[in-house]
Order: C-alpha cells, then sequence, then structure tokens
C-alpha cells in the first residue's frame, strides 16, 4: 500500500469514529468558556469587510432557507430572536446560563429551528471562528433549556 491510501484509510476511519463518539474529538468545554464573559459584548464590533462578508452571504442564502429561518425566529416571538438570541449566544460562548423566559422562546421553537438559527449565527463573520467548536454547547443548552422547561417542578400547571 502507498502513503496515499493508507492516509486515507486513516482520515476515514478517524472520521467515522470522530461521527459515532463524539466525546473523543473534543476538548472538556464544560467549564472553559470560549470567550471572556468580559469581551462578549465587543464580538458584534465589525469592520467593512466583515459587514460586506455578512451582506454577501445573507444574499447568496437560497430564499426557501431565508424564509425557513424567518419563520422559526417568528415561532419564538416578537422579542425571542432580538433578546433570547444574544442571551444564548452568551451561554454557549462563555457559560452564562439563559433565562427560563429565554429557554421558554426557545422550546417553543423547536429543536430543528433552534439548531438551524444556531447554524445560521455562526456563519456570520464575526462568530464563524467558534462554529467547529460550538456543536457540543449548542446542544447543551437546549437540553438544558427543554430540561428546564418540561420539568414538573418549573411549570406552575401542576399547582392546585
Amino acid at each position: 500500500m502507498d502513503s496515499k491510501t493508507i492516509f486515507m484509510a486513516f482520515f476515514i476511519v478517524n472520521t467515522l469514529v470522530s461521527c459515532a463518539y463524539p466525546c473523543l474529538g473534543q476538548e472538556d468545554v464544560d467549564d472553559k468558556p470560549l470567550v471572556n464573559p468580559a469581551e462578549f459584548d465587543t464580538l458584534d464590533a465589525l469592520s467593512p469587510a466583515s459587514q460586506e462578508y455578512n451582506i454577501y452571504m445573507l444574499e447568496n442564502l437560497p430564499p426557501k432557507y431565508k424564509t425557513y429561518l424567518g419563520t422559526c425566529a417568528d415561532k419564538m416571538g416578537p422579542s425571542g430572536i432580538s433578546e433570547c438570541n444574544e442571551d444564548v449566544l452568551s451561554e454557549i460562548l462563555t457559560n452564562k446560563p439563559v433565562s427560563r423566559e429565554c429557554c421558554l422562546m426557545v422550546v417553543r421553537a423547536g429543536k430543528e429551528c433552534y439548531m438551524e438559527i444556531r447554524k445560521f449565527m455562526f456563519r456570520l463573520y464575526q462568530l464563524k471562528r467558534f462554529a467547529s467548536q460550538v456543536s457540543f454547547k449548542t446542544n447543551e443548552v437546549w437540553n438544558r433549556c427543554s430540561a428546564e422547561v418540561e420539568s414538573p417542578s418549573s411549570s406552575h400547571d401542576h399547582m392546585i
């Protein structure tokens, strides 16, 4: 076997193992924030070039995808996408937990919408550098919010 064949075999096996066991390919990020909480507010600073990148990316999204994202945003409610979005990003990047109210909006949108909005957000210029590191935290936020919203002890409906 030549070295190219060995490399390809290694690459394929490594890819399959990381897909089957994602925790093997990840550093323990549970306690370590991706962004220093004090620096979180500076993430939205855009240069003209980064604004052009975002505009180009938005203009080239398929129309059906833009409509889908809009529908997902609507499911979160009028304040959900603006107020809650920053809180969710903060939890993903700095480990600062979102409020129960924000969790309600996230769960109201549904997991598919939540995940798609996050995937879109991490395509934006100012956040794309974190895209490869956030899938675990994105799922973690969903799991925490859905558990918090759906737990009987946190619901007022069970009071008599």
